[in-house]
């Protein structure tokens, strides 16, 4: 079965959907938290660690996500050997006490290389629950379920920086960071009383050198699966571009202070809203040919965005520039959910492998493209922007080599 649309809700045990997508979204979201809600602390932190070059803040941000992005390459093929839950309780470990750690982080670096550990623990979360939401569903129903999970996680965004500037209004930075590690706790506690063993047993691999080259190989090889890999990476690229700058864009050229955590929500929001609509609709339409309309309409839309900026007023009136980053967003999430399940779907036997070189592969990618994006922030959204339309382009030709330069052809058949 798998591989397949088949559903093996038995591997829930007691646990049923509605709690397995709450959960799921949980564990994904420790990643998200881990980077939105410290945003609006970014200037307090490097006042408090002498950090003289603004835009050398943004390194709190990219040294999580390599260590985020690095440490997937090893949790996939051990979650294939040794379970999912002995992997994802350790990452938990390392997430919870880097977390504490970095509280009394004394300089600069230090934050930096703990900021380095607590991305290596969070990949546990993030290769865990691809392989597990693999282990239970295919198909149609995956790109369903996870974008239901993606509608969830998305919530995070939301509250997140909001979050974070309330705790400012009460304490230092190090109180948003301690508030990670007991959330990170709390989901821990819940994840063990609940979770059960998804890893099939006729889908244990080999943990020896020859075995888990034999998984990147079978990933690897298969063109689709690297082509959307690769298509999500350059896409993901922009918008760690735009987590990288928000904090500058939204405060030192558009100059909302305090009011930056409702903005960077009211974009996730539309992003939420993407989610739950392509979970609705993915059924009846397919994963291709939402997500391909959807990056053809994401190409169009920051073209327009970059002829306003170029055109336009410096800087771009917000309401503008804000409407065309909320409908850029919302494409991103019909493209985001639906290229991890195409990428994930002929890979059910590797989950645990697949779901490490996806991560990876998007995460470390991403963030380099990110990092180039932030770095030349100038003080205006020029580069954001440049950044946002020409990756666009680069995926679409991805996908064109995934799809042998046919878009919108079906795959799977409609879910009855």
């Amino acid at each position: 079965m798998t591989g397949t649309n088949a559903t093996r809700p038995t591997v829930l045990g007691r646990m049923g959907r509605t709690q397995f997508i709450a959960l799921c979204a949980a564990l994904m979201a420790l990643n998200a938290l881990a980077v939105d809600i410290m945003l609006p602390g970014l200037q307090q932190i490097g006042a408090s660690l002498n950090v003289e070059d603004e835009n050398s803040r943004q390194f709190i941000v990219t040294a999580y996500l390599i260590g985020f992005g690095l440490a997937q390459l090893f949790f996939g093929p051990v979650s294939d050997r040794f379970g999912r839950r002995k992997p994802l309780f350790f990452g938990f470990l390392v997430y919870v006490l880097s977390a504490f750690a970095i509280v009394f982080a004394p300089t600069f670096g230090i934050l930096l290389a703990l900021r380095f550990v607590q991305g290596i623990g969070s990949a546990a979360t993030r290769v865990v629950t691809v392989s597990i939401i693999r282990d239970v569903y295919g198909g149609r129903q995956m790109a369903e379920v996870m974008s239901l999970i993606m509608m969830v996680f998305m919530v995070v965004p939301v509250i997140a920086p909001g979050t974070g500037q309330i705790i400012l209004f009460f304490g230092e930075w190090h109180l948003i960071f301690l508030f990670i590690g007991m959330v990170g706790l709390v989901v821990a506690l819940w994840t063990w009383r609940n979770l059960p063993e998804t890893l099939h047993p006729e889908d244990v691999r080999p943990f020896t050198v020859a075995g888990i080259l034999g998984g990147f190989r079978i990933v690897l090889t298969n063109r689709s699966a690297l082509f959307y890999t690769l298509s999500s990476a350059v896409i993901l690229g922009a918008l760690f571009g735009f987590i990288n700058s928000a904090n500058q864009i939204y405060i030192e050229v558009y100059k909302l202070g305090n009011w930056f955590p409702l903005a960077f929500a009211g974009v996730a929001l539309f992003m939420a809203l993407s989610s739950f609509i392509n979970s609705r609709l993915v059924g009846r339409f397919g994963m291709r040919r939402l997500s391909h309309g959807a990056l053809l309409a994401f190409i169009a839309v920051n073209a327009i965005w970059l002829a306003a900026e170029i055109l336009g007023p410096e800087p771009l009136p917000f309401p503008i520039f804000i409407s065309l980053f909320a409908i850029s967003m919302f494409l991103f999430g019909w493209i985001s959910s639906n290229f991890n399940s195409l990428a994930m779907e002929p890979l059910g036997h590797v989950a645990g492998t697949a779901s490490s070189v996806l991560g990876f592969t998007t995460t470390v990618g991403g963030a380099a493209l990110g990092a180039v994006i932030g770095q030349a922030y100038d003080g205006t959204a020029l580069p954001l922007v440049i950044g946002y339309c020409a990756l666009s382009i680069v995926g679409l030709g991805f996908v064109l080599i995934a799809e042998k330069g046919q878009l919108f052809r079906p795959h799977n058949p409609p879910v009855k």
